[in-house]
């Protein structure tokens, strides 16, 4: 499944932004093929950063990307705690106000997690908090 490497092609570790970069392309790759139509990738404003935002099923999708090499420090999904949730929640209202999406309209918060080379999708990991 994996295209891109942790490591560059000398064999040396790639830095953070690198691999988190390698982390949200496989996701990408991974929503698309579970039928997620990416509407943008990295989006970012004053309150924070999404991800990924994307349509499935009726739903906006906001999503969080968290990678771990191995389990050892915690799975990835345990990285989005409740200041994280917040953040992206914030981030998804000014989304949805600055492109004019309805209050109404189903939004749904997901969580990629990346825990080596195996992907799993969360979806509707946590609600809304504000």
């Amino acid at each position: 499944m994996f295209r891109k490497y942790w490591y560059d092609k000398k064999g040396e570790s790639l830095n953070k932004r690198q691999v988190g970069f390698n982390g949200e392309h496989e996701a990408i790759l991974y929503l698309e093929n579970m039928g997620y139509r990416i509407k943008t990738t990295n989006f970012y404003c004053k309150a924070g950063e999404i991800d990924i935002v994307a349509e499935e099923d009726g739903y906006l999708c906001f999503i969080e990307v968290k990678y771990r090499e191995s389990g050892t420090s915690g799975f990835p999904e345990e990285a989005v705690d409740y200041r994280k949730a917040k953040r992206i929640t914030r981030s998804a209202v000014y989304y949805m106000t600055r492109y004019g999406i309805p209050e109404d309209y189903p939004v749904r918060f997901d969580v990629v997690a990346i825990l080596g080379k195996e992907i799993s999708v969360i979806k509707n990991a946590f609600e809304a908090v504000m």
